[in-house]
């Protein structure tokens, strides 16, 4: 289930994070380039986003919490801003869960978006392959984006999905930095 304010709150840090990793790509122009940059960041970054959000917010609604998305709108300023200067700081919000959960379902719950990232940066890697000059590009820069989502998320400390994997599974943890930093590092190696 989702509410109207959940549902406006996702398409809003959708947007914004579509537009910051589009500016830190392409610039901020009125071109085609821009155009075309958007709509690939839209379904990269978009998908890589809903993923991750969703899978925190089923996998809590199993363990029978209530659970809903909720955008932190200054960070989504905050993160269109920034890509001016070349790079992206996306916090653009988090699911928010009540009810009680155990350590064990709290890294399970955190652990599940940043697993959604990592299998949709693998799907990504298959389109490298495929021949076609658009799905490569689409399919790199998918993987390079949800790649860097899953490491980015498993920073270990504050309120980061990372330090609660940690402290619930540290084979889970290294697993799952591994294996990101790995994906991350296939577009690269691709081009060499």
């Amino acid at each position: 289930r989702f509410s109207k304010e959940e549902i406006k709150d996702l398409l809003k840090a959708w947007i914004a994070i579509t537009l910051a990793f589009t500016i830190v790509n392409v610039g901020l122009s009125l071109g085609i380039d821009f155009v075309i940059g958007f709509l690939i960041s839209g379904l990269t970054v978009g998908l890589g986003f809903m993923a991750h959000e969703l899978s925190h917010k089923f996998l809590a609604q199993r363990y029978g919490c209530f659970a809903e998305f909720r955008s932190f709108d200054q960070m989504l300023i905050l993160a269109v801003l920034v890509s001016f200067l070349g790079f992206v700081f996306a916090a653009p919000g988090a699911v928010f869960i009540s009810g009680h959960v155990s350590k064990d379902q709290s890294g399970k719950i955190s652990v599940a978006g940043i697993f959604a990232n990592i299998l949709i940066a693998a799907l990504f890697l298959l389109l490298v392959f495929l021949g076609n000059p658009l799905l490569k590009t689409i399919g790199i820069y998918g993987v390079t984006i949800n790649s860097w989502l899953a490491l980015f998320n498993l920073i270990p400390f504050g309120n980061f999905d990372g330090i609660k994997v940690f402290h619930w599974n540290k084979i889970v943890y290294v697993g799952m930095l591994l294996t990101a930093g790995i994906l991350l590092m296939v577009p690269g190696l691709l081009s060499l």
